[in-house]
């Protein structure tokens, strides 16, 4: 806080313009909880808050987290387990779990929602967790869904029904796992960006995603943008 007083204080008195104090603002604040570095203005940089992974940290890491950032801005934590939310749910107030997202939310801003929607399409039922955390992660950062589930190429004609909605969406996040083929085929159908997520989901030969990675790599469709095996959180930002 005293480097910002000190730069407030530089405006004040002119030796600093407000568009250099800008430019130094996107910079400056960390605040340390010793375990964590919370960046504090990321949002200033790049237009996302912070989004804390909960996976591998301690309920007591994840505590002192929210409770820097409770009430500044809305809270996204993604790889939460049932149990390490009932015990965050003990200590603090407010929050809301996704238990197919595995996704715990703090919301303490108001979400301006825009027009236009996001398509979110999985391949197959056992990829809905994977999408459902994109979900989560679009809506808290103001973007409407329209979630069409199953529609994978083994039973193309289903793909096909769904034509109509999937062309309404301004861009589509497609989730497959498998051969990860519904990315080429949806991809080569419409005239939006297409945003793939390879899933883990497959059998023996799906090499827990690579398949699909490198399937949706090697797409012969034009405009698709590969994430990393199970991002959904990835693809929504």
């Amino acid at each position: 806080m005293k480097e910002i007083e000190k730069l407030l204080n530089r405006i004040k008195s002119g030796e600093t313009s407000i568009e250099e104090g800008m430019e130094e603002l996107k910079y400056l604040p960390i605040k340390s909880l010793h375990h964590t570095l919370i960046d504090t203005h990321r949002e200033l940089r790049n237009g996302f808050t912070e989004v804390i992974y909960g996976e591998s940290k301690s309920v007591e890491q994840m505590v002192d987290i929210i409770n820097a950032q409770k009430g500044k801005c809305n809270i996204l934590i993604t790889r939460i387990s049932q149990e390490v939310f009932n015990k965050l749910n003990d200590k603090i107030d407010g929050l809301e779990y996704n238990p197919i997202a595995r996704t715990v939310t703090h919301i303490s801003q108001e979400i301006n929602y825009k027009d236009s929607t996001i398509g979110i399409i999985t391949a197959g039922t056992s990829d809905i967790p994977v999408a459902e955390e994109a979900k989560v992660t679009c809506e808290l950062f103001g973007n409407k869904t329209e979630m069409i589930y199953d529609v994978g190429v083994a039973g193309l004609h289903r793909l096909i029904s769904r034509l109509e909605s999937i062309k309404k969406a301004k861009v589509l996040i497609i989730v497959a796992g498998m051969e990860g083929a519904l990315v080429s085929v949806l991809g080569g159908l419409v005239n939006q960006p297409v945003i793939a997520v390879p899933t883990s989901v497959g059998y023996g030969a799906n090499f827990e995603g690579i398949s699909a990675l490198l399937g949706m790599l090697n797409s012969c469709a034009s405009g698709v943008t590969v994430v990393n095996i199970d991002n959904g959180f990835g693809a929504a930002i």
